[in-house]
């Protein structure tokens, strides 16, 4: 039998038998769909968390100041710790795993106004690489740099709420603006940002001016001094010296300020790094269970593939046995059987990968809610569920094929004639 006799004729017995062959096909496009579907929405919520993750900051380690809990050298615990202007310095010569080091000060009720309007917004000063390291991407204007910094010019970079709420309707770069009545020029303006989280206030409300301008017109309020800040941001230079940066921010700190440096409470560190490395440990987990539920699904299908060929073999006992009383190898009846459990496999996996990718496009077309980018499906996803289904199907159409096979012509015309 040529290769284009025995598709029409698997063709053919297909249709004979509509319903049980559509029953089959579903079952096993289901699993398909469920496989790149649930992998899909897993791959959507990590990749939604990590955008938003990134916009809150660069793989930084926020510091914040504490309270020691353990004593060292002679001092009791519960000394209060404020980090200071030196210790940037420190950090940037001694911490080598460390690319930045920045300073933090900022007050949270100043008084702003323009001619067009008023508000009371969080005011953050700090280093140019502040907009690299919290992800502020300029939207118009410029952020302010080393020369603003060394001047200690007043001159403001807006959030975007901040800009609207200022000033409504218009550009705001080279507009005037008062802080507590000092006089500020808008060099820029922020593009619109979305945050899952942060440590002192949404960064769209927000007023940035450089670290210089900011300790002269906002200093510490005391406890503070004139020298003293309220968080260093540092950051790693790779992902993987990240402990390393953490151990050495820890001991040079706890060095300079004379505590344990293996107590936690005196310098308190927001790690989102490691925070990152948990949430996609746990969208890992959730992406590979829904995975595992829908190779379950397949197996189901490749189930009904094997008892649709079974209940083949059992129909056709007096076909076969003609065949084979007419002198046809066994390999040929073999190769029916197998090749019509292939058709009925692949060709339902292509409608079901088609109808994956499909909802797929289609869902993504809506809008996505905060934090979710969409349904992700992944070339992975979609070569995996393939060749699952392929090794699904050989197994599935294996013992089949062997039994029809390896029927006894005499005995499968009694069969068929008693029956």
């Amino acid at each position: 039998m040529v290769l284009r006799d025995l598709i029409t004729d698997v063709l053919r017995t297909l249709w004979a038998h509509k319903l049980r062959t559509f029953l089959t096909m579903f079952g096993i496009a289901w699993g398909i769909v469920s496989i790149v579907l649930m992998v899909a929405a897993g791959e959507g919520l990590r990749k939604g968390q990590e955008d938003q993750a990134r916009n809150l900051g660069k793989d930084i380690l926020i510091v914040f100041h504490g309270r020691t809990s353990l004593q060292a050298g002679g001092t009791r615990a519960g000394k209060v710790v404020h980090w200071e202007d030196t210790d940037v310095q420190a950090l940037q010569q001694e911490a080598v795993d460390c690319e930045y080091a920045l300073p933090e000060l900022e007050q949270e009720t100043v008084r702003a106004h323009s001619n067009y309007n008023n508000a009371a917004f969080t005011v953050t000063g700090s280093y140019p690489q502040f907009a690299y390291i919290r992800s502020l991407d300029v939207g118009q204007g410029r952020f302010y740099d080393w020369d603003d910094m060394h001047e200690s010019r007043r001159v403001a970079f807006l959030g975007s709420d901040a800009a609207k709420q200022l000033f409504p309707g218009r550009n705001a770069v080279d507009e005037n603006l008062y802080l507590n009545d000092f006089p500020y020029v808008v060099v820029g303006v922020m593009k619109e940002k979305k945050q899952d989280s942060s440590y002192d206030g949404w960064d769209v409300r927000k007023v940035f001016v450089p670290f210089t301008a900011m300790r002269r017109d906002f200093p510490d309020k005391p406890p503070g001094t004139a020298r003293t800040f309220d968080q260093l941001l540092v950051t790693p230079r790779s992902v993987s010296q990240h402990e390393a940066c953490k151990r050495e921010l820890r001991s040079v700190l706890a060095r300079l300020h004379r505590y344990d440096p293996t107590d936690k409470e005196a310098c308190p560190i927001w790690d989102t790094v490691q925070e990152a490395k948990a949430f996609e440990q746990m969208t890992n987990g959730m992406k590979y269970f829904l995975g595992a539920v829908g190779i379950v699904t397949l197996f189901l299908g490749g189930l009904g593939v094997m008892n649709v060929m079974m209940v083949a073999v059992r129909e056709r006992t007096r076909e076969i046995g003609v065949r084979k009383a007419l002198g046809a190898p066994a390999h040929s009846i073999l190769r029916q059987f197998f090749f019509e459990a292939l058709i009925i496999a692949f060709l339902s996996g292509g409608i079901g990968l088609g109808i994956a990718y499909g909802l797929c496009g289609l869902v993504n077309l809506l809008p996505m809610p905060d934090f979710f980018a969409g349904l992700i499906a992944t070339w992975k996803s979609g070569v995996f569920a393939t060749v699952l289904l392929g090794t699904i199907a050989v197994l599935s159409a294996l013992y089949p094929a062997r039994r029809a096979a390896s029927i006894d012509p005499i005995e499968a015309l009694r069969y068929e004639a008693g029956g």
